[in-house]
């Protein structure tokens, strides 16, 4: 078992505070463009188990974290749906058949049928685990409902929201219903993720900033909360990470609550703010900001900073978001030998 990195997670005392980096297996890493290109496409490399985990494990020998992320994609659930996805190069993922009705969203499957169809995940994870050093951990993870509804009604990423937003405010009846659906397949697909072999679950919302800081409760949270619910009913020793990305606001207003372990904190969230508002229920994981990461200086400021603030505190040390594609390579080891270090003179 990976007990440094899950008792991190769990708030218990470890002899040092564990490291790692969101996005892990990226295109930072030459390693893995040379599995992308035998892979041929993003989604085959996807489905590929073998390869999948091979670029899993790639950050955990090169750079030297504690915890390896399962390397997959959030839009593997919607695409399993029944909803026709692409990644087109230089745009990003797509789909050809957005919702826009109740009977688009009929016309999906979901629950147990939906969640079974992801074998290739769950068969990915099951090679990494034979794999991968006892002392590491294995973290999965998800997108949150609201963050892959964005993506199904858009049809696209998206930098206004504004179909998704029409909906909530002109047709909240039927994006609910989307969140439902969604998040019933997401409970599965985590529930399946654990029982493969995971020790961490993470639930991301990456686009949780697009909601107004009153209504995000109910149209996103409340639905994190919900799968955090479930998991915890079936499976109360497995961590439980939640990251809404650019939510000072929410977590200002002393909204944040919830079964769950450990809060990640963006690098846009003072983590002074997230320790006065949050450290004395969760775990805090985080900040940094990812471009640092491109000078030696300002990782360093940082990583001391941080230290500094959370020695009283229980925090994992994390980007505030994922690692960008042309950091250097040395740069990263950098960043996690200074985490390290700066954990062990505590």
């Amino acid at each position: 078992m990976s007990k440094i990195f899950i008792d991190a997670c769990l708030g218990k005392e470890t002899p040092y505070t564990p490291v790692w980096m969101m996005r892990q297996a990226g295109r930072y890493l030459p390693e893995y463009m040379e599995v992308r290109a035998k892979a041929g496409d993003f989604l085959s490399l996807c489905h590929n188990p073998e390869m999948a985990c091979e670029v899993t494990l790639q950050p955990i020998d090169i750079v030297g974290v504690d915890a390896a992320i399962l390397f997959s994609d959030i839009l593997v659930i919607p695409d399993e749906m029944g909803m026709d996805l692409s990644f087109v190069k230089g745009e990003g993922p797509k789909f050809s058949d957005p919702l826009e009705s109740q009977e688009d969203l009929d016309r999906l499957i979901g629950g147990e049928e939906a969640a079974s169809k992801l074998t290739y995940v769950y068969d990915t994870i099951k090679l990494i685990k034979e794999r991968l050093s006892d002392d590491k951990a294995l973290i999965g993870f998800c997108g949150a409902p609201w963050t892959l509804a964005t993506y199904m009604i858009e049809g696209q990423g998206t930098k206004t929201y504004n179909i998704c937003k029409k909906m909530m405010y002109s047709n909240p009846e039927l994006l609910h219903n989307i969140l439902a659906k969604v998040t019933e397949v997401v409970k599965l697909y985590m529930e399946k993720q654990i029982e493969a072999g995971i020790d961490v679950v993470q639930i991301f919302d990456s686009w949780a900033s697009a909601i107004e800081p009153s209504k995000y409760d109910e149209f996103s949270w409340k639905y994190m909360v919900e799968i955090a619910d479930y998991l915890k009913s079936k499976f109360p020793d497995t961590p439980i990470i939640m990251f809404p990305k650019g939510v000072a606001s929410f977590i200002e207003q002393d909204l944040v609550y919830g079964n769950f372990d450990v809060f990640g904190v963006d690098w846009s969230t003072p983590m002074a703010l997230a320790k006065e508002k949050l450290g004395d229920k969760y775990v805090l994981q985080g900040n940094m900001e990812p471009t640092r990461l491109y000078s030696k200086e300002a990782t360093k400021e940082c990583v001391e900073s941080l230290a500094e603030l959370m020695k009283d505190g229980r925090h994992i040390f994390n980007l505030g978001h994922g690692i960008l594609p042309d950091v250097p390579v040395e740069n990263a080891k950098y960043f996690v030998k200074l985490c390290q270090e700066a954990s062990k003179r505590d």
